[in-house]
């Protein structure tokens, strides 16, 4: 009995030891060829809070997932159950279903490159990474106009306005509205330096007026030599006591406002428009540049009281108020020839 249990004992062993090498060269395999045979690039997106079962329903939905155990045994043994990551992926079937793990939990996400212009409104920033489905319009604003939120942020001001820097960004779809805000933020504050914050005190002024000055002076001119005389054009106006009757100002959150100012336009009663209100508007009317920041802060050394645009939209600027109609009568003919 002893030996012919010896016999049948080797063979079985011998056996299963086969079975177990062969499905360990299988898996090998599968871990590391390719889940198919195309090229395509496949968008795959990762809700955040999706648990991990859920997550290779939807890698296997989308045609990334050949073989579930399998899938499921080599996503455990990589330690990725727990450190998969939210977002959108560019995946393909390709990849080998190893790579396609690594990615995941590397949260190597889909990049979109956003470029937000100096002097958007946080509207108009809003709406721009609407455009590219980075964050829902509403929620954005909602958090940008949230006092208690905003707050957080050691903003001097009740609103995000002018405190979100018009810059390049890479963004994915993992970032949220209040992550997205924080970075544009962040920006700001590396761009206005200790050095700025001390010349505004020098000077008088605090950090929110200088922001709201810097504001419309990007508004009123997108030329960078331009700006120091824009600048003093309004700080000499604040000094006489004169109202700053600048357009943009009275347009500011206008909704349907098609870029034709209008008679109406500045009989507006808004607490932004300084053609009816003395002194800086309550808060910032767009997001600056570093260039309409420091302009804001140097005004160029000018006694100018007054300008107006010319036909190549640089300014023509004034000291008198008889310079400045002659001024304003000959770009009005100008324009009309």
């Amino acid at each position: 009995m002893k030996l012919l249990r010896n016999l049948y004992t080797k063979p079985t062993i011998s056996f299963f030891l086969g079975l177990l090498i062969l499905s360990s060269l299988v898996f090998v395999n599968f871990a590391r060829q390719p889940v198919g045979h195309s090229s395509e690039t496949i968008l795959v997106e990762i809700p955040r809070g999706t648990g991990f079962v859920q997550i290779i329903d939807i890698l296997d939905n989308a045609g990334l997932v050949e073989n579930k155990p399998f899938f499921y045994a080599l996503a455990i043994m990589k330690g990725a159950a727990r450190q998969i990551k939210a977002g959108e992926y560019e995946l393909s079937d390709a990849m080998p279903p190893l790579d396609i793990i690594d990615k995941l939990v590397k949260g190597d996400t889909k990049v979109y490159k956003v470029t937000i212009p100096e002097d958007f409104t946080v509207r108009e920033i809003a709406a721009r990474l609407a455009e590219y489905e980075l964050v829902p319009e509403k929620t954005f604003l909602k958090l940008a106009f949230d006092h208690d939120f905003v707050k957080t942020l050691n903003i001097p001001g009740k609103t995000m306005e002018g405190y979100l820097y018009p810059e390049t960004y890479l963004l994915d779809r993992s970032m949220g509205s209040k992550e997205i805000i924080q970075l544009m933020n962040q920006e700001f504050w590396r761009r206005f330096t200790p050095d700025m914050r001390q010349r505004a005190a020098a000077m008088g002024m605090t950090i929110t007026e200088v922001v709201t000055l810097a504001s419309i002076i990007g508004k009123e001119t997108g030329f960078k030599d331009e700006k120091p005389m824009v600048s003093a054009v309004f700080h000499n106006r604040l000094k006489k006591g004169m109202k700053l009757q600048s357009d943009p100002t009275a347009v500011y959150n206008l909704d349907d406002f098609d870029g034709k100012i209008r008679r109406s336009h500045l009989l507006r009663n808004t607490p932004h428009n300084t053609y009816r209100n003395s002194g800086l508007p309550p808060g910032p009317i767009a997001n600056p540049d570093i260039n309409s920041l420091t302009a804001a802060l140097y005004p160029a050394r000018v006694n100018y009281l007054y300008f107006v645009a010319n036909n190549n939209g640089s300014h023509q600027f004034s000291s008198t108020l008889i310079d400045h109609h002659q001024a304003v009568s000959k770009y009005q003919i100008l324009r009309k020839k």
